[in-house]
């Protein structure tokens, strides 16, 4: 069985972590399910290629460090994907054709905890360096990825954070009731015992010039995410109580850090009436959020319809599953409501009040082929509201200044173009996870890094020796 979560009430009073620890044997009783399967579809499910039955073995003979050697041949941090990675491994295992998969994301969870606690995950610097120097600009998983690979190879490596923090959204964005920091600080700790050089507080492009930084550099990898944020140009949503959900959610982040934060500026749920437009995860990660702070109710509402409870017709094995999702922030209270487009917003004195919203019916095939939405006549609604949280996706990298600067080519999205080795247009800047992917998963973005780091490597060298990550070759 997974781990059991913390009881609700008492995961509410606090931003610690929700699952409880994980007994030995129930680790080895989920290891012990794998059925080693000739063809293991969990491999292609994961974009680290991970080898799942052999660490699942070692787990369940007990082989503590061999599984976690064999973890670690494929992914950088165990300790971050055993926690917030939605495990499309697990979707793809054979189990879950009829019964619940092997617990592969706990497991992993389980094996760094392991490795941490008896000292087996130490420094690894290069026994050799090559002279060449490498600046990663961003600090998030695809940043972190290529830079320990990157380093591992032997070159030079120094990230870049425009923040004061070095982690992007593992630090600022996710909860500390799915992740607590204290996991992030402890692996860029160990980071930079291998060699690797932090800076913060240098925004590349504004502070330090692009022109700097290719002559101060041999190779660039750009790592600087999807930070433009979906918004909704609609009447009132310049009224004070509509915010983006990053704003929400890494203010709350440095406030669990002990930073101080201005009355005046501070986003609070506490007795409100929130409403947070988007049903993915930053939504789920709000509306966790604002229980903690207290909220009187939260609604989460979604533009989309209600997913089915369980796999259709047209979304077989070992499809990802487009299915209905609980997670724990779920469990603990909150109304979930779909079809529902926002109209507008409005209050008095500058201050939000209420929420304008309409239904809107997806039966109808547009000339394309697809569903296209209707507004349902007469259904308009009002929700009254003092605080609203647009979650609503990313779009693409911030365009301005590093980008524009450098001229790098972007895709039809507006993410930075790269070829097979992620080398953008201009030659030595590299670039990978969602600045050029797009939003996506923490386990593309650590896929994305050491892909990266291979071309960077080769690029640099001639040759590479760093191992592809297998669902990008």
């Amino acid at each position: 069985m997974p781990p059991e979560r913390r009881p609700v009430v008492e995961r509410k009073s606090d931003y610690r972590e929700v699952y409880e620890p994980w007994p030995e044997d129930h680790a080895k009783e989920q290891g012990s399910r794998c059925m080693d399967c000739s063809v293991p579809f969990c491999h292609m499910g994961c974009p680290l290629g991970n080898v799942i039955p052999e660490f699942n073995h070692q787990v369940y003979l007990g082989n503590w460090q061999e599984a976690l050697t064999i973890l670690s041949s494929t992914n950088n941090f165990p300790e971050f994907t055993g926690r917030i990675c939605p495990a499309p491994c697990e979707a793809s295992c054979v189990l879950s054709i009829d019964d619940d998969p092997v617990t592969i994301e706990y497991i992993e969870k389980e094996i760094s905890t392991r490795g941490f606690d008896e000292g087996w995950i130490k420094p690894e610097p290069p026994e050799q360096r090559t002279g060449k120097k490498i600046a990663v600009v961003g600090s998030g998983p695809a940043g972190l990825a290529a830079a320990q690979q990157l380093n591992r190879a032997g070159h030079w490596v120094t990230v870049l954070e425009r923040a004061d923090q070095i982690g992007g959204l593992l630090i600022l964005g996710i909860p500390d009731f799915k992740m607590e920091k204290d996991i992030v600080r402890r692996r860029v700790a160990l980071m930079a015992e291998e060699g690797i050089n932090f800076s913060t507080g240098v925004n590349v492009g504004v502070d330090y010039s692009v022109d700097a930084l290719l002559a101060d550099y041999d190779a660039v990898c750009l790592t600087c995410g999807s930070t433009e944020a979906r918004d909704l140009p609609v009447p009132g949503r310049e009224l004070d109580g509509v915010h983006l959900a990053m704003e929400y959610l890494t203010q709350q982040n440095r406030i669990n850090a002990g930073e101080e934060i201005d009355t005046a500026d501070r986003i609070s749920a506490e007795g409100k009436s929130v409403v947070i437009l988007g049903g993915g995860d930053t939504g789920a990660d709000c509306l966790g959020t604002a229980h903690r702070h207290g909220a009187e109710v939260v609604y989460q509402m979604e533009l989309l319809p209600e997913p089915p409870a369980e796999r259709q017709p047209s979304n077989p094995w070992p499809q990802w599953p487009s299915i209905q999702r609980t997670t724990p922030a779920h469990e603990e209270g909150g109304i979930r409501d779909y079809n529902i487009l926002t109209k507008s917003f409005s209050g008095e004195n500058g201050k939000l009040q209420r929420l304008h919203a309409v239904r809107i019916d997806w039966s109808h095939t547009g000339s394309n082929g697809r569903p296209e939405m209707r507004e349902v006549p007469g259904s308009e609604f009002v929700v009254e509201t003092d605080l609203v949280l647009l979650a609503m996706g990313f779009l693409h990298p911030e365009q301005e200044g590093l980008l524009s600067q450098l001229g790098v080519e972007l895709d039809g999205r507006g993410n930075i173009q790269v070829d097979g080795e992620k080398m953008t247009s201009i030659p030595g800047v590299f670039a990978g996870g969602d600045a050029a992917r797009g939003q996506s998963l923490v386990v593309w973005a650590i896929a994305e890094g050491r892909q990266m780091a291979r071309g960077v490597d080769k690029y640099l060298m001639g040759q590479t020796s760093l191992p592809h990550s297998l669902a990008t070759r």
